[in-house]
């Protein structure tokens, strides 16, 4: 490990570090437009310049440099100050001077370094270059006049999103950044390249002259647009999210969101439920809480009652309404909601045991039934960093574009049980294999994926290779919480309830329960309000705080970020108050009371952290046949949330249908 001094303080840093890195852990601040810790180097900013000994009598740039025993590096002398100054004055030459007008100012990178490092003037006198727009879709907004060529977008495009369709076209003055053909990038991933831009040449379209930084409050809390629970920070103004970004957790998301989690956030205002109705006449009417609850209560259901959860929901809301179901009888549970209906008996063999982070060190990789890049797209980006460091990858499915390169075996589950001699090898010599079950093999192939997981020997010591994929963010913890009949939800439409609970749940087959008073508890007018004898308005998961659990079992929680709208109210609370009208006293009073009777039955939500479930898998039919059907047509349509945001709409409509929308000059 090299050893070398900066600005006087020893340090010893890794082998392989850079020198910038090395000033890092010297604590010293260095500045920078073109270096990402994520992406490849490129030095081509030449904004991270120190004075380095032995070596030329020149500043060098810190980020392309390896560090090496016995280097004297400065950050602070005369020689690197001019340096940094100079080079901020050629980065300003050609730039716009629209900060007042830019959606990056207050969080611009360009902006903070100019006044660290750079001069108080400009000696520059001539016009100012001036670049025409680029189009890159409905997520990006294009001000190519302010782009200082730092080539972060290219970078991400290629190496993170696996998406080449941003590049750099021309040479010196003419250099300028497109996207390919000026068409819409297509990456599920495009809005990160916002983040990674230093400047304002590309910014949020959705958030374009929403609000300023400084005019937002920022609530954390938990994305819930698929199971992989990424880390996220609401950015409120009143009572309404105005963006979501994402927060760093390497353990789960690193620094990245998809589109839908960061541009989703305006399906919030629009479609909402903000009061109750009841169905009178075959008509859904306007009605008070009491008008409903008396209407629900007019039910003789007895014991003869069912809860249904949808895919957004958070534990607490699942507890409450189980906490309901129960006191009245029954124990007609299931979150399921699509049909799906797997043993759920060990909830170690429906987990993603190897972890997020831990699929980057697999070494040969079968995917099962799954589109990991529209299933979980921060899943699918740690497989990219598997296969540069030399993993392989074998999928069984119909071919998808899985923006890496894949040998396909087929699209018939059969292949379980009769693997290519070329897997078997590859997976003989692995050190750590790795299985990725995904949500189009769990209904006629979970049996064969255990008993392969058993004949590949995919769970070692110090490393369990089998992982189920979820698309649903309340998945693992409503199994946590006994969401789950033996035959799924077939079950409860054999039970043919009196009273049923629809918990946000609009992708159910509405047609098994038209016998059944249907009472919808949710945030938005969508398919599962369109059934309701009775609807009573709750809140989205911006709205309230709460506690998820991931795909791979780490329990996380995320804080209120504003208020439901209207006569909207938090679902516990409903369920609390309705219990009371029932004549079912519910143990709980406030939020903190829910959150501890529900960590009473089930210890494991008490603590936020991986769960660490059991590897105890049952003994299933292997046999396994049909083919493979992917659950999710349309990336940006899979929740009442996207249906309900403009975005999101405009995303599916170009991205995924192919329909085209003509530019205001055009």
């Amino acid at each position: 490990m090299p050893k070398l001094t900066v600005d006087g303080v020893e340090v010893e840093v890794p082998q392989g570090a850079t020198v910038l890195q090395a000033c890092e852990a010297a604590g010293k601040e260095i500045p920078r437009f073109c270096y990402h810790e994520r992406l490849s180097i490129a030095g081509n900013c030449r904004m991270c310049l120190v004075e380095v000994k032995p070596g030329p009598p020149k500043p060098q740039a810190s980020c392309a440099l390896p560090a090496a025993d016995n280097q004297e590096i400065r950050t602070d002398s005369a020689m690197v100050k001019a340096a940094r100054e100079g080079v901020m004055e050629f980065l300003l030459i050609n730039h716009p001077l629209d900060c007042p007008i830019c959606d990056q100012g207050g969080e611009c990178d360009l902006q903070d370094q100019s006044i660290a490092y750079g001069r108080g003037h400009s000696r520059y006198t001539e016009n100012k270059r001036a670049v025409t727009e680029k189009y890159m879709g409905p997520i990006v907004k294009t001000v190519m006049t302010r782009c200082i060529q730092c080539t972060r977008c290219i970078r991400f495009a290629e190496e993170v999103a696996g998406v080449e369709e941003i590049g750099a076209i021309g040479r010196g003055e003419d250099m300028q950044i497109t996207s390919y053909l000026e068409r819409a990038v297509t990456s599920e991933l495009s809005g990160n390249v916002v983040d990674l831009c230093p400047v304002g040449a590309l910014t949020s379209k959705p958030y374009a002259f929403e609000a300023r930084p400084w005019e937002l409050t920022k609530t954390l809390a938990i994305d819930v647009m698929d199971a992989v629970g990424t880390n996220i920070r609401l950015d409120s103004r009143g009572r309404q999210v105005l963006r979501a970004l994402p927060r760093i957790n390497e353990d789960v998301n690193e620094e990245w969101a998809h589109d839908k989690t960061r541009h989703a956030v305006d399906g919030l205002v629009r479609r909402r439920l903000d009061q109750p109705y009841v169905r009178k006449g075959g008509t859904l009417v306007p009605a008070t809480w009491n008008e409903a609850f008396d209407a629900i209560a007019a039910v003789e259901a007895g014991s003869s009652v069912a809860a249904i959860a949808g895919d957004l929901l958070d534990c607490e809301t699942m507890f409450a309404a189980g906490a309901l179901v129960k006191a009245m009888g029954s124990s007609l549970l299931e979150g399921r909601q699509t049909g799906l209906a797997y043993d759920v008996t060990n909830l170690g063999a429906v987990a993603f045991n190897p972890t997020i982070a831990g699929v980057e060190d697999a070494d040969v990789i079968l995917l099962i039934g799954s589109d990991l890049r529209h299933e979980a797209p921060l899943i699918n980006t740690r497989v990219r960093k598997a296969i540069k460091r030399g993993a392989k990858v074998f999928a069984i499915g119909p071919e998808v574009d899985l923006t890496y390169r894949a040998t396909w075996l087929g699209n018939d589950l059969s292949l379980l049980g009769d693997l290519p001699d070329e897997v078997g090898d590859a997976f003989a010599k692995a050190g750590r294999p790795l299985l990725i079950v995904g949500p189009g093999a769990l209904k006629t192939g979970f049996g064969g994926a255990l008993a392969l997981a058993k004949s590949l020997n995919v769970v070692r010591d110090q490393w369990n290779g089998f992982g189920v994929v979820h698309t649903a963010a309340a998945r693992m913890g409503g199994l946590m919480l006994g969401y789950a009949q033996p035959g799924g939800i077939a079950d409860i439409v054999a039970a043919r309830p009196k009273l049923a609970f629809f918990l946000g749940a609009d992708e159910v087959d509405f047609s098994g329960f038209a016998d059944s008073f249907k009472v919808y508890v949710g945030h938005h007018g969508d398919h599962g309000a369109h059934h309701a004898d009775v609807i009573l308005p709750g809140a989205s998961y911006a709205e309230k705080a709460g506690t998820y659990v991931n795909l791979e079992g780490r329990v996380q929680r995320g804080d209120r970020a504003v208020f439901p709208p209207g006569d909207a109210r938090e679902d516990w609370s409903i369920f609390r108050a309705l219990g009371e009208r029932l004549g079912v006293r519910l143990p709980f009073d406030s939020f903190d009371q829910v959150r501890a009777a529900m960590v009473a039955d089930v210890p494991a939500l008490g603590a936020e952290g991986l769960v660490g479930f059991d590897w105890n898998p049952p003994a299933l039919d292997a046999t396994a046949t049909g083919e493979v059907t992917y659950p999710i047509a349309d990336f940006y349509m899979t929740n009442v949330i996207c249906r309900a945001s403009p975005t999101m709409q405009r995303c599916s409509a170009e991205l995924v249908h192919g329909d085209d929308f003509a530019e205001a000059a055009e």
